[in-house]
């Protein structure tokens, strides 16, 4: 790690979690170790003034975690990049929501990436195109760390000389806070005056900037709080906020810390009714604090994620990547707080499924780069395997999505090309078979 120039606050919490890992540490979080969160408050009842929202939207910056390639949709290239709506990408879009706060609020807000090396270039180059989005002498992004992949039955570094890079692998956006503070950028934040960080993912667009959840924040006094939603049945593998028996510290468990024997309990939305959105807030000042008291280790818990070190390749050495996830910083402060927001504020984007949706007509994109919902409820959508990688996806969609504004549901099983003005109404499947739906083509029953 030294000789591949990682920093050190990453190398000191590599070295934590792998004496751990060699230790017998599972990461597990055992149901009857915790209890769990029923009553969250609501951001719909909260009541902030414009003062209010004003003072602390003009204390935040905004922290998008750029560091994922798409691999899972055949990218190589960061998926933020990929065209959502009227020629914008997701990166256009997040610009353009933080133009426009800026503009009603009159805030700085600086907009800031945590890239990977395989994000950074082509994220930067696609960013210069708005001069206008730097603030100061603030960075646009920060590199967050590697490390490398370890054999599952030595725990010795995996070596791959077919392709070097995949002997490495990024430490989880749990790394977000130790590269904060090994790149000084979350030093500079505090010294030019910014209080509260908001942080998401860049292929959420939900988590728009929003004045008066920062407002919240602010009057709350907590030094950290993540937003939560209500569980439905489609977000049974999402991972949850509970509170920990032995002292009532909220904790964050996900799929991956959960044994195979729990799952019911932990796929249950009636036991476990909100799940965590990844979207969060913390205090600049104390995460700093806390960063430099503990130097650069926050000891969050270990997420030991299995997988093999070519990933598309299942008969290439079983590896272990350490991970620790952004969430789960909540146990380390005590007085941190959940908030539960409306599912408008968790649209993400992890499958084509997902894309297909957001490209519809079932949203509508306003000039401020906002997601709004123009049905009442949103169609689900679930495409075949044909449809899994983005190359694959575009081609089978030439002329764009059908329309769903009038649909509930959309099954492909098969492989079919879409021809141009599809609408799609109420449930609508199409079989096995694949074929082409032809141009103006009506799918589906009320």
């Amino acid at each position: 790690m030294v000789d591949a120039g990682v920093n050190e606050a990453a190398i000191g919490v590599f070295e934590h979690y792998y004496e751990q890992l060699a230790g017998g540490e599972t990461g597990l979080i055992p149901e009857d170790s915790i209890e769990p969160l029923l009553d969250p408050p609501m951001l719909a009842d909260v009541e902030i003034s414009e003062q209010q929202a004003r003072e602390a939207i003009g204390k935040t910056v905004i922290i998008k975690l750029n560091g994922g390639l798409g691999t899972s949709m055949g990218m190589s290239k960061a998926k933020s990049l990929l065209p959502v709506r009227d020629g914008k990408n997701f990166l256009d879009l997040l610009v353009d929501q933080v133009r426009a706060t800026r503009e009603r609020y009159g805030a700085r807000l600086p907009l800031l990436f945590m890239n990977s090396f395989n994000t950074r270039d082509d994220t930067l180059a696609a960013l210069a195109k708005h001069p206008d989005l730097p603030v100061g002498d603030l960075p646009l992004d920060f590199l967050q760390s590697q490390e490398p992949k370890l054999l599952a039955d030595d725990l010795t570094p995996a070596t791959w000389p077919a392709d070097p890079r995949l002997e490495w692998c990024p430490p989880g956006h749990g790394d977000l806070y130790p590269s904060l503070l090994s790149t000084g950028v979350l030093q500079q934040l505090v010294d030019e005056g910014f209080r509260y960080a908001c942080v998401s993912n860049t292929d959420n667009l939900g988590a728009a900037p929003d004045a008066v959840l920062a407002g919240w924040f602010a009057q709350s006094g907590a030094p950290y709080a993540a937003e939560v939603c209500r569980r439905t049945a489609m977000d049974r593998k999402g991972g949850h906020l509970a509170l920990r028996k032995s002292d009532g510290q909220l904790i964050l468990r996900d799929t991956a810390q959960t044994a195979d024997e729990e799952m019911d309990y932990f796929t249950d939305e009636h036991r476990h009714p909100f799940f965590h959105t990844n979207n969060l807030w913390f205090d600049l000042p104390a995460v700093l604090a806390v960063l430099k008291e503990r130097g650069g280790v926050l000891g969050l818990p270990l997420i030991r994620n299995t997988k093999t070190v070519d990933p598309k390749d299942s008969q290439s050495p079983q590896v272990i990547q350490i991970e620790s996830a952004m969430g789960a910083a909540i146990e380390v402060f005590e007085g941190a707080q959940a908030i539960c927001v409306p599912r408008r504020r968790f649209l993400p984007v992890k499958t084509t499924s997902e894309l297909l949706l957001l490209r519809s007509d079932a949203y509508d994109v306003g000039d401020d780069g906002q997601l709004t919902l123009a049905v009442e409820s949103a169609p689900t959508i679930e495409l075949s395997t044909a449809y899994k990688k983005i190359g694959d996806f575009e081609d089978r969609f030439p002329a764009g999505p059908p329309s769903l504004r009038a649909a509930r549901s959309l099954s492909v099983d098969g492989d079919w090309t879409f021809g141009a003005d599809v609408v799609v109404t109420g449930a609508a499947s199409l079989s096995a078979e694949g074929g082409t739906v032809q141009d103006g083509a009506t799918l589906g029953q009320s």
